[in-house]
């Protein structure tokens, strides 16, 4: 597990993308790989998700984690597999959908809160709980997580920002998923690349501090 999961945790963060349009979420990741971070996870609440991460792959090759998120249908994840997505996030548990994730081969991380959640999460064989809303909690609820659950890979998702990023890695985060705080909807949807270029650049640079 810990080779699969290699690559999630040397980038740390993932950016959780989501564009009115294919064009806007492309110009917003060259945004956020221009500041620094390298994790792109593109949600399906994106039209033409699959194309995006096509051409993500296109431009970057290795040199960028793009993956697929917000996989709720069977479909969702044979495409995203297909476009070449090396991870598929989902913001729960279906036994369905998470077994047919798994079949891809991919990196899957899928959605819990609850311990309950989370053992279910991890009895179907996913590679990372994603704890989400993980702003409900915050790093001490995460922590808490870690009594019951010392080495399941956790992944916080909701109420990361640079600020709190230390926190969140004390806290047992095998790597964080960010939102508004980093792919800001707002700056997407004005076009706002120098503002979205220098959130990643804040999250960098402390990702960069919590690793010494």
């Amino acid at each position: 597990m810990t080779d699969r999961l290699s690559r999630a945790r040397s980038t740390g963060v993932l950016a959780v993308l989501r564009a009115a349009t294919p064009e806007a979420a492309l110009e917003a990741s060259e945004a956020i790989i221009r500041g620094g971070i390298t994790g792109i996870e593109v949600t399906f609440s994106t039209p033409d998700a699959p194309a995006v991460i096509r051409e993500l792959i296109v431009r970057h090759g290795d040199a960028a984690y793009v993956g697929a998120g917000t996989v709720t249908t069977v479909a969702q994840a044979e495409a995203a597999a297909e476009a070449g997505a090396e991870f598929l996030v989902s913001p729960g548990t279906l036994p369905d959908l998470t077994r047919a994730m798994l079949a891809t081969g991919r990196v899957v991380m899928t959605g819990a809160m609850t311990p309950t959640e989370v053992m279910a999460a991890l009895e179907l064989g996913v590679d990372v709980a994603k704890i989400f809303p993980a702003s409900l909690g915050g790093p001490s609820y995460l922590g808490a997580l870690r009594g019951p659950f010392p080495d399941a890979p956790l992944m916080p998702t909701g109420g990361v920002n640079p600020d709190n990023l230390a926190a969140w890695f004390a806290a047992g985060a095998v790597a964080v998923g960010a939102g508004g705080d980093l792919a800001n909807g707002a700056s997407i949807a004005a076009g706002d690349w120098a503002d979205i270029e220098q959130r990643s650049a804040r999250f960098a640079a402390a990702l960069a501090v919590v690793r010494g």
